[in-house]
């Protein structure tokens, strides 16, 4: 492992930066079809990857062509809400310049795909010219915050809404850089600094938030850098229940790498909140690992100081109260799709998205029907955690001609969906992202078909479970706490984990390595048969595992090396 003292390369490059500057805007006006790797490195600051067509790769090659460079844009979007007019410019957008999809993200933003470096800087003039920004939607800053995307009107959903906004505010970059280079923004000459809270390194590595109830996880509070959960009294937030340093990321075969749950911090008043994400941001930003970025997460900071010790740095930070953190029973996770006709006179809808992905398919035109919906009846729009949409400010009349504009367009309702695919995720993964090792979103349609299958056959089609995947374990869809998750190690080879659960309260355990997309049935169906035969009822797959192998205490962390547990379970399902 690097030293410490050093520095990585990508340090070096966002020091020398000049604010995210770097040669970015020099590379826009050139004919080069992509950016040198300091700069691939300070374009995700401002919400954008470099990626390239893996599926072209191999026959470019062959004929002497370099990769064919396509960029993906991401929106940050505060607890995930736009408008109608902002939906639909950007709904305009993918069309004319992305790939003719939008794709919901797992942390209530847009992505746009398949964009090529000419139009880059179009494309996002044309995101801020609806009031939305790419910045910090990506790179080593806080990233979008997230909050409940229920439109509920109570004081507390509607502090929460306020809370993600303000800290997006309060924690988006402050350079400069970003309006020079995209929106031709003045050249600014100051003598202050442009970072007073960033500096020239901004942070070791992402740096994530979401708000939650202590009724409602939907947004997977343990999953991120820092959580604020709501504890209620009388619909109003009475504290917030801080919990630190989870995320989802590892390195297959690696033990000193880890995905983990965050832990309790201590319980702050609701007016603390702001300065609370930022103290322990900028505990984090002076004390993280710069060296080795495969340690630069929060998680690991904490796993070298302990709780004690970083309690005990934030209250020498900051003059915020720092109680004792309240207990917290199993939060329940509402997924809010369907409809929803009681809120104070403002129903809403919740429309299932498979995999995030708005595109028309010959038998499910989702992104006609959402564009037909919203030019139509004028709804706002909110993204949710697990990759659907959210219709709000109408009707229940206008409901009723919302659900058959979606059948007309093969969009099924919830109601007819299976547990399986209603609760499935997947990442993008093949070919578009960079990291990833296997296939995830373009097999999970036909993954979710088999296992639908096979749980219909046992008699669980409507059986509690949560299926997940992603292309390489780095873990952007959150596999790590669901009932089952396929994570890619290689072409045609995943790890599968088996005993999270919904509520993203524990981690699952490694069940089986080195498995085809072909075998995923078969190496379950010992486990699943068990199941329907004896699970209690409601008890989702991940709870009777636990059950079944006499796990007591939630799991909150697990390594990139770790030993399958298929054959112990073998031995208790097994006749």
């Amino acid at each position: 492992m690097p030293d410490k003292t050093e520095e990585s390369k990508v340090e070096t490059a966002k020091r020398g930066s000049r604010q995210l500057r770097g040669g970015i805007g020099g590379t826009l006006k050139s004919d080069a079809d992509h950016f040198e790797k300091d700069d691939e490195h300070l374009l995700k600051f401002h919400g954008i990857y470099q990626q390239d067509d893996r599926d072209t790769r191999k026959d470019r090659r062959a004929d002497g062509l370099g990769p064919e460079h396509i960029f993906m844009i991401r929106c940050a979007i505060p607890a995930g809400a736009v408008t109608a007019d902002q939906y639909l410019r950007l709904d305009a957008l993918a069309d004319r310049y992305a790939n003719g999809s939008l794709r919901v993200t797992t942390r209530q933003g847009f992505q746009f795909h398949g964009v090529v470096k000419r139009d880059l800087k179009t494309t996002i003039a044309g995101i801020n010219d609806e009031l939305i920004t790419t910045l910090s939607a990506c790179g080593d800053v806080e990233r979008n915050v997230m909050a409940c995307p229920a439109p509920l009107d109570d004081a507390a959903h509607a502090a929460m809404r306020g809370l993600a906004r303000d800290i997006a505010v309060e924690l988006r970059p402050k350079s400069n850089a970003y309006h020079e280079i995209w929106l031709d923004g003045e050249k600014q000459i100051s003598t202050e600094p442009e970072e007073p809270f960033y500096g020239d390194r901004y942070l070791p590595r992402k740096f994530k938030t979401g708000i939650a109830l202590d009724t409602d996880n939907c947004i997977d509070a343990y999953s991120y850098d820092i959580g604020l959960i709501a504890r209620m009294n009388q619909g109003r937030v009475r504290c917030f229940v801080v919990v630190i340093a989870g995320g989802m990321g590892m390195t297959h075969n690696k033990g000193d790498t880890f995905a983990a749950l965050a832990q309790p911090l201590g319980t702050i008043r609701p007016d603390d909140a702001v300065e609370t994400v930022r103290t322990v941001a900028a505990l984090f930003r002076d004390h993280g690992n710069r060296a080795d970025r495969k340690h630069a997460r929060l998680k690991y900071l904490l796993a070298e100081w302990g709780m004690d010790a970083f309690r005990d740095a934030f209250r020498k930070a900051t003059a915020v109260r720092l109680d004792d953190p309240e207990p917290l029973e199993r939060i329940p996770v509402d997924d809010h799709m369907g409809r929803h006709d009681h809120n104070g006179g403002r129903p809403f809808y919740g429309v299932f998205i498979q995999n995030g992905r708005i595109v028309d398919k010959p038998d499910c035109r989702i992104k006609t029907a959402l564009k037909t919906i919203v030019e139509r009846y004028r709804p706002g729009v909110v993204l949710t955690p697990h990759q659907n949409l959210l219709l709000t400010n109408v009707t229940a009349a206008t409901i009723d001609e919302i659900e058959r504009t979606l059948v007309d367009h093969g969009v099924q309702p919830v109601e007819r969906l299976s547990a399986a695919r209603r609760f499935s995720m997947a990442c993008p993964a093949l070919p578009t992202c960079g990291l990833a090792l296997s296939e995830s979103e373009r097999v999970m349609p036909s993954i979710v078909d088999r296992m639908e299958s096979e749980l219909a056959g046992l008699g669980l089609r409507d059986a509690p479970i949560t299926i997940r995947m992603t292309g390489c374990p780095n873990g952007c869809a959150r596999p790590y706490t669901a009932d089952i998750a396929f994570v890619g190690k290689g072409p045609d080879n995943y790890a599968i984990y088996v005993g999270g659960r919904i509520e993203g309260d524990r981690v699952a355990d490694l069940f089986a390595t080195d498995v085809k997309m072909d075998d995923f049935a078969d190496a379950l169906r010992p486990l699943l048969t068990r199941w329907a035969r004896d699970r209690r009822p409601d008890e989702c797959l991940g709870d009777y595992y636990q059950r079944l192998m006499g796990i007591e205490s939630p799991r909150r962390s697990i390594s990139g090396k770790e030993e399958p547990t298929d054959k112990a379970v073998a031995l208790k399902v097994l006749p």
